[in-house]
């Protein structure tokens, strides 16, 4: 039995691309505890797969992405003075930088 080699596929974003697909760094406790450990959390759209995250991420800040893990969080139902709404669906993705690599999320991009 022999096993068929991955296809090997480039990263083939734009700058623009890269700047829509990461729309924010999302600085909280428990993001800031991840940084230690080479992970970063951003916000990114909700069309936005794993790949065109590590892409833009190494286009941005030319650092290696080791891996991206994505998180869909989906919107609460809320009510207001009675009324019923419902908060927006966002997706997260945590970023795992390789050895050696690291972002200054503090300088701004």
């Amino acid at each position: 039995m022999s096993v068929r080699p991955r296809k090997k596929i480039e990263a083939n974003v734009s700058l623009n691309k890269a700047y829509q697909v990461i729309l924010s760094p999302l600085v909280t406790e428990k993001s800031t505890q991840m940084s230690e450990h080479n992970k970063i959390v951003f916000s990114v759209p909700l069309s936005a797969s794993k790949f065109d995250v590590k892409s833009s991420i190494e286009k941005i800040f030319s650092v290696k992405v080791k891996s991206v893990n994505t998180i869909l969080l989906k919107g609460k139902l809320k009510r207001f003075k009675g009324v019923l709404g419902k908060r927006s669906d966002t997706k997260k993705a945590i970023v795992t930088l390789a050895p050696g690599n690291s972002i200054d999320l503090s300088v701004g991009v």
